[in-house]
């Protein structure tokens, strides 16, 4: 049940992204997201906020915010939307 609150946090982030703005590297973010979603419920369980198994309302927020920070990376280091590839 933890490890689906830590995939649901990902996805919402993720999902949530996709309307500010719309359209950027999709894939690149979800990616992004979903590895951030693990590794950051993997730190939820060391700190305590439930585990793998058993879900906790402190480890879905921490998570979300580890993988909105994480799309804000991939959003930060792409270039813009419709610039010239280097």
């Amino acid at each position: 049940m933890g490890l689906g609150l830590w995939i649901v946090a990902g996805s919402a982030a993720w999902i949530l992204a996709r309307f500010v703005p719309p359209g950027r590297w999709a894939l690149a973010e979800a990616a992004a997201a979903l590895l951030a979603s693990g590794a950051a419920g993997t730190a939820a369980t060391a700190m305590d906020f439930g585990g793998w198994n058993e879900p906790d309302w402190r480890a879905g927020v921490f998570v979300f915010c580890c993988a909105a920070a994480a799309i804000a990376v991939v959003r930060l280091v792409a270039p813009p939307h419709g610039a010239p590839a280097a």
